[in-house]
């Protein structure tokens, strides 16, 4: 097995030398601003959805300070679609703490790096592995999936227990050279040939020694949560329209899609007519049921009720405001605004160009 272990990381970089990918756009010009940006962009989401998100907010916030300058509005919309709102909040909050503790330039320290909101153990190591070539092990899924199958670590790695054994495995196996490389080809070989089903092993360079794979028991590793069946919520939003606008509310910062555009949400259907006339002085002129629609996050889903509220324009008296707005279906505003409720005002846009102005 010491045999093995002094051999992982050459195995790995000879491997990725002919296989692992080099024309990822944070590769090009890989400084630590563009690693941590493409770093927390690709926290539960794969590389081919991430590529233009990636290349879109770099066109757009090109450094720390662009970033920290910019209105969370703008921010939160180049990240729309992209989910897990938490970590576009988090990458403004640390631009901006970066604009004020380093006068704009990204930390060179681990401790300091790691202190950042957003930015843990593993995205610390990989930021500074990829852009400064600094020997620091990582992680992510990947990672934890190559090294569980590779020495047979069983346990769910959220478990504290299994979690440090496979910390101090990472570390054992990060070399003293081609950091930078060897990261980014930990990272390649979970993604496309460790993969989480159906791993490639015959294509592996580390399967000759993998305890995994010599059991026959690769899709075992690393072990599972124990599954929990997901609660279901339900709610009610309310899509109020009507001369080519839709009236959208700024969520609360906490919870979900915190500090995103959205539509008012109500318990009960009959709560319409007198929330329209209380909130924004208009009386509905017609009132429609669509389908429910549901929206799965990570540890619950969610039922959507539409119910989409036509009024007349003229009579609304409620006007822009810092957490509420009426949305320009042809010239819309730059907004942050979840996947779902952006295909209800797909919807909404296709049933309002079918409505005469009134």
């Amino acid at each position: 097995m010491s045999k093995a272990l002094d051999e992982f990381a050459s195995r790995i970089l000879t491997w990725s030398d002919s296989h692992g990918r080099k024309d990822l756009p944070w590769q090009e010009n890989p400084t630590p601003y563009r690693v941590w940006i493409s770093e927390i962009m690709l926290q539960q989401t794969q590389v081919t959805t991430v590529i233009p998100y990636f290349e879109r907010f770099m066109a757009s916030f090109p450094t720390v300070t662009v970033l920290a300058n910019a209105e969370i509005d703008d921010v939160l919309h180049h990240w729309s679609g992209l989910g897990y709102y938490a970590r576009a909040r988090n990458l403004h909050r640390t631009a901006q703490r970066i604009r004020g503790d380093f006068s704009g330039n990204f930390p060179k320290d681990f401790a300091d790096v790691i202190a950042l909101p957003g930015i843990g153990r593993s995205t610390a190591g990989a930021i500074l592995a990829l852009s400064r070539n600094e020997r620091h092990a990582i992680l992510d899924g990947n990672v934890k999936r190559v090294l569980a199958r590779f020495h047979a670590v069983g346990g769910w790695p959220g478990k504290i227990s299994v979690a440090k054994l496979l910390w101090e495995l990472a570390e054992k196996h990060t070399p003293q050279s081609r950091l930078a490389e060897y990261t980014q080809a930990m990272m390649d070989l979970g993604a496309t040939v460790c993969s989480r089903t159906k791993p490639n092993c015959g294509e592996c360079p580390l399967a000759v020694d993998c305890m995994a794979y010599a059991s026959g028991q690769a899709s075992d590793y690393p072990g599972k949560r124990e599954k929990q069946p997901k609660p279901l919520r339900r709610t009610h939003m309310v899509l109020i329209y009507g001369g080519g606008t839709i009236y959208l509310e700024r969520r609360p910062a906490a919870g979900i899609w915190g500090g995103l555009w959205s539509f008012p949400e109500l318990n009960a259907e009959e709560e319409v007519s007198n929330w329209c006339e209380d909130q924004i002085g208009a009386c509905p002129i017609e009132i429609r049921r669509w389908d429910v629609v549901r929206h799965s996050f990570t540890h619950f889903d969610l039922d959507i009720e539409p119910i989409a509220v036509r009024v007349m324009p003229s009579s609304s008296k409620v006007a822009d405001g810092e957490d509420h707005v009426w949305y320009d279906i042809d010239s819309p505003q730059k907004l942050g605004i979840a996947a779902p409720v952006s295909g209800l005002i797909r919807k909404l846009r296709e049933l309002e160009s079918h409505v005469p102005n009134s």
